[in-house]
């Protein structure tokens, strides 16, 4: 898969000031689009991972998951699931850390 990020703006509205967060919409083997919003982002032996879900509204359940940025090609970032069990843990744990208790996250 590989990502188009697009920063969405502050948006102040009546019930206060919304978080901002970066929207990535990755494009599928079968052409469809997917969109995940990142929460958090760290490094961690050299690679950069993101923790994503896939919804910016804050006040429902959504699903996360981290990516890991395996390549760079000028404007193009491309992104995979981490599948490896001792890796997620480790990155889990990194961003349960970072987040701590601005979400209530479950791996």
């Amino acid at each position: 898969m590989s990502g188009e990020i697009l920063r969405l703006d502050i948006v102040t509205g009546e019930k206060g000031i919304y978080i901002r967060m970066d929207k990535i919409i990755f494009t599928g083997d079968d052409g469809e689009n997917i969109e995940f919003f990142v929460i958090e982002e760290t490094q961690l032996s050299g690679n950069k991972y993101l923790l994503v879900c896939d919804s910016d509204n804050e006040d429902e359940d959504s699903e996360a998951t981290i990516l890991k940025e395996t390549a760079l090609d000028g404007d193009e970032v491309v992104y995979e699931f981490v599948e490896d069990d001792v890796e997620f843990e480790a990155v889990a744990k990194l961003f349960d850390e970072l987040v701590g208790e601005d979400a209530d996250i479950d791996f």
